[in-house]
């Protein structure tokens, strides 16, 4: 595509329960003059039935890992276990920094894993090292 091409028109889908996270994530869009609509849902069960029911799948997924009724892990297992949303990009937004939690996330395919910060700035600054590539074409062609 060329630099002329419109605004991408692919969502992306923040899948996280908690009100000050969305809030967070919304503040951060706005500050690196992210386009793309962001989708909300509540946990992996919510995503699941949106990606089943959406006409466009999503550019991105955010994706918080403690979530009740199906958490992040299951939610990430069940998507990329299925063709159809497999090359879906996952990006995994947690207040864990174990580990195991880290391990089993890019066991599953993720295309990163950042630790929620306490400081909105620092959290800015890691989302923006992954905002050009994955909600712009200018990513590697994976056109979903």
């Amino acid at each position: 595509m060329g630099s002329s091409a419109p605004p991408d028109d692919k969502p992306v889908l923040l899948v996280d329960d908690d009100t000050v996270d969305v809030m967070t994530v919304k503040r951060a869009f706005r500050q690196m003059g992210v386009v793309n609509q962001l989708v909300v849902k509540g946990d992996g069960e919510e995503a699941l039935e949106y990606l089943k029911s959406t006409p466009v799948l999503p550019r991105l997924i955010l994706l918080d890992l403690n979530m009740p009724r199906m958490n992040g892990l299951e939610f990430l297992q069940e998507i990329k276990s299925d063709e159809v949303f497999s090359a879906i990009p996952v990006i995994v937004l947690s207040t864990s920094g174990e580990n195991s939690d880290v391990s089993a996330c890019f066991r599953n395919s993720v295309v990163a894993y950042i630790v929620k910060q306490h400081s909105h700035d620092q959290f800015v600054r890691e989302l923006r090292i992954y905002n050009t590539y994955w909600t712009t074409d200018t990513q590697a062609q994976t056109d979903l």
